[in-house]
């Protein structure tokens, strides 16, 4: 066994709530070590494949300095290394892909490798130390506090790890049940919330879907048809009562309104001009936009990338939290025989906007998410375990529909500030979507603190949110905020050798200052955006 090397705050999961908190502990000084299980940092911006869903004010002053640092570097990374044209170099909100859902779409890969740049400075300097490969297999609990844990790597060595403050930033909140924290999973009931679209029964079983997604590019007169999936009959076949057709096809559910709807993947000639704004699958989160690529000699000519996260790839058969490895293992593997069946349906049976059937053109492009195959490295999850929190977040602090003119609830122990709607995607417990608007809110601090651990920081999706409210803090922003604050506080813990619930109770103004002061990190929303009569919302009334 290794020796125990103790440190002032360790981070288990690389997504992006964890390195921001790696990066906020370091900056302020703090000795930090980040343990990831896989090879790339970054979570759902990177292994999962997801490019940014962000809100409308995102390129303005509201957002964290370090997430700003961010976008700003994976754009610089193109303007260093892409031949891109003059108007896109020029353009300060270069969107790489032109995609719908962001006005940063780009590929994994890139953001892997800006992550790697920010973290560079820091693991030079010996201040922070990465476990990559590494799982944390066990955990040592001394009453309300934690006092180690065991890193195994997939060679079987095993690392103890001890630190003063530790964060649980994994994608699901895996050291909850290790930690005997208590926590939630799947869906609360009405009762037990008293939020408006809460189930009437709970069910720890009823969560959202998760998504394996894919890459592809479009290569006219060339095939790249692969090797048809041995599940692909299941997939072709299969049906749900929430569907207003095949699992695989073009039809879908409006997510607001329930209602049929029919979105094909090119609404022009993908071979002809240029549509950035097409209402089409393709445009939707495409990564890459061959028209901002000028042609360069002995340079093969670009080609749009799209990343697939559509709807057809949303996988609710089974739930993976809170159930046996088995069952959970089973689930994903499922997601990735899905993803596989939908990119074969695309090649071969897809109706074409030309009238024909099959899209061979398409290639699967694992290069640009760290795959052989053209799959993530990862399977999206977009709910955790929550931690029983000091505060729970829920619908009726941020819903539209119960808040009213109000606004989002204020809370004076604020860490950080995002907005996304309410955004539940079909659920495994027979739900269709949940999307509905929500006011620009804020993150309490007492949504990262259990009950009753008293070291431990929530710094991810794992938080303490409702399954509902989760909908609205669970995106790239509001991770990377949650992520930073937890980062932050287990720095002025080890400063000031005190514990998280002691700052919050007894310390928070000074630690607000480093948050707003030192690391630059917005803790409210101006008037003209959290006020719902300002802005012009829609949702001005109950």
């Amino acid at each position: 066994m290794s020796e125990r090397p103790r440190y002032d705050v360790a981070v288990v999961g690389g997504g992006l709530g964890g390195v921001a908190a790696a990066l906020a502990a370091s900056r302020l000084g703090a000795s930090v070590v980040l343990v990831e299980r896989g090879e790339w940092l970054g979570g759902q911006l990177t292994s999962q494949g997801v490019p940014p869903d962000e809100h409308p004010w995102i390129e303005g002053p509201h957002v964290a300095r370090s997430y700003a640092g961010l976008r700003t570097a994976i754009r610089e990374h193109y303007r260093r290394a892409y031949p891109l044209t003059a108007r896109a170099r020029r353009d300060p909100h270069l969107n790489p892909g032109l995609g719908l859902v962001s006005a940063l779409c780009h590929e994994p890969r890139v953001a892997a490798l800006v992550v790697e740049e920010l973290l560079g400075p820091f693991l030079a300097a010996g201040r922070l130390s990465i476990l990559r490969g590494h799982e944390v297999t066990d955990a040592a609990v001394d009453g309300d506090r934690c006092v180690g844990l065991t890193a195994t790597s997939r060679a079987g060595r095993r690392h103890e790890v001890t630190a003063t403050t530790y964060v649980d930033a994994t994608e699901t909140g895996d050291l909850l049940p290790l930690l005997g924290v208590e926590h939630v999973v799947g869906a609360e009931s009405r009762d037990q919330t008293g939020e408006l679209h809460a189930p009437a029964t709970a069910d720890p079983r009823d969560q959202q879907a998760l998504s394996w997604c894919f890459a592809v590019s479009y290569h006219p007169g060339e095939a790249h048809t692969i090797e048809r999936p041995p599940a692909y009959d299941r997939w072709r076949a299969a049906t749900d009562p929430r569907w207003p057709g095949p699992r695989l096809g073009w039809k879908d559910v409006d997510p607001v309104t329930l209602r049929p709807r029919h979105r094909p993947m090119f609404l022009h000639d993908p071979a002809g001009e240029d549509h950035p704004g097409a209402k089409d699958w393709w445009h939707y989160r495409r990564i890459l936009a061959a028209s901002q690529l000028r042609a360069e000699p002995g340079v093969p000519a670009a080609r749009d990338i799209t990343l697939v996260n559509w709807p057809m790839t949303d996988y609710w058969d089974r739930p993976v939290l809170g159930v046996p490895p088995d069952e959970r293992a089973r689930a994903e593997q499922e997601a990735r025989e899905l993803a596989r069946s939908f990119l074969y349906w695309l090649q071969t049976e897809a109706p074409r906007h030309d009238g024909d059937t099959g899209y061979p053109e398409l290639r699967p492009r694992g290069d640009v998410l760290g795959t052989d195959d053209g799959l993530a490295r990862e399977a999206y999850v977009r709910e955790s375990l929550r931690i029983r929190a000091v505060t729970t977040v829920t619908e009726g602090d941020i819903g539209c529909e119960m808040r009213g003119p109000a606004g989002a609830r204020k809370f004076a122990d604020s860490v950080g500030i995002g907005w996304y709607r309410i955004d539940l995607h079909p659920s495994t417990g027979g739900r269709s979507y949940v999307d509905i608007d929500c006011h620009p809110f804020q993150i309490p601090l007492g949504a990262l603190l259990p009950v009753r651990v008293r070291n431990l920081v929530a710094g991810a999706k794992n938080i303490g949110t409702t399954h509902i409210s989760n909908g609205a803090y669970r995106l790239h922003p509001v991770e990377w905020s949650v992520g930073e604050a937890a980062g932050a506080l287990g720095a002025v813990c080890a400063r000031t050798g005190t514990e998280p619930h002691r700052v919050r109770e007894h310390g928070f103004e000074d630690y607000q200052r480093v948050l707003a002061g030192t690391l630059g990190v917005p803790l409210a929303w101006p008037e003209e955006i959290s006020s719902p009569t300002i802005r012009g919302a829609s949702c001005t009334s109950t």
